[in-house]
Formats: structure tokens, C-alpha cells, sequence
């Protein structure tokens, strides 16, 4: 006789979206976003975080990771056991990985998306998407410390 063990639920909750790499994508990646981690009933505070570190990784896909013909990626992973959200969004853009810069100008118009969410996350980082792309993934805990 084979009986059938029960599975426990699963501990991995995913969403991922393909958006065009302009202004219009990057916006629509936070607002998808926003409406999957609601869905996910995750804290104000998780929530508010992971839609800004969105928005910036969004923007920065659009602005600095554009490649004509080519979108960029965004991907949620919740993990109920570790207590992690991962927010990774790719681009076709290779070269150097973005570093946060250790000081920008006070009256600077541009440079401070990195310095947000490295203050944002718990950790963030890079890393190549082949071909020729990059990822760059931010970690939020959504458990209470």
C-alpha cells in the first residue's frame, strides 16, 4: 500500500514581471509590486520599505541599465521560513556593478537611489545576469525582531 504524506505548505511565494526599460515600466514595477505585497499581507513598515527599494532599482534598470529592444526584470521572493523578501530586478547592461556612492553632493540631482536602499535593506548586491546583464537584489526582513 503507498499512502500519501501530507506536504506542508509551501514556504516560497514568487512574483515576476518582464517591464519595458522607460520611465513608464519603472512605474508600473512599483505599483505591481505594491499590489503583490499587499496580497502578501506583509507589515506597513515591509511594505513601505520594499516599494521604495522597487522604485529605485526600477528606475535604475530604466535610466542606467537600458539596452535598446531589451526590458528589465522584476522579481519578488517571499520566504515564510527564513522571514526574507528578496527584490531583485535585472537588466541587459553589463559593465561595472553599481556601488553606492560614499558621498554625494547635498545639491547633487542624481546619486543618492543606491545610498536609499542600501539604508532600506538589510543587505543588498549585485550580481551578472547572463548573458551579458546584471541583477541587483535587496533583502528585506519582514519578521520582528
Amino acid at each position: 500500500m503507498r499512502a500519501t504524506l501530507p506536504q506542508p505548505p509551501g514556504t516560497m511565494a514568487m512574483f515576476a514581471q518582464l517591464l519595458s526599460s522607460t520611465r513608464r515600466g519603472a512605474r508600473l514595477a512599483r505599483l505591481l509590486a505594491t499590489t503583490q505585497l499587499r496580497t502578501w499581507d506583509l507589515s506597513p513598515d515591509v511594505t513601505a520599505r520594499a516599494e521604495q527599494i522597487v522604485a529605485e532599482l526600477a528606475a535604475n534598470a530604466a535610466l542606467h541599465g537600458r539596452v535598446q529592444g531589451s526590458d528589465f526584470r522584476l522579481a519578488l521572493t517571499l520566504d515564510t521560513t527564513t522571514g526574507i523578501l528578496r527584490i531583485a530586478v535585472s537588466d541587459a547592461k553589463g559593465g561595472q556593478p553599481p556601488v553606492a556612492p560614499a558621498d554625494s553632493a547635498a545639491d547633487s540631482e542624481s546619486g543618492r537611489g543606491l545610498l536609499m536602499v542600501a539604508a532600506l535593506a538589510d543587505r543588498w548586491g549585485t550580481e551578472p545576469h547572463p548573458p551579458g546583464g546584471k541583477t541587483v537584489w535587496a533583502e528585506v526582513s519582514h519578521r520582528s525582531s
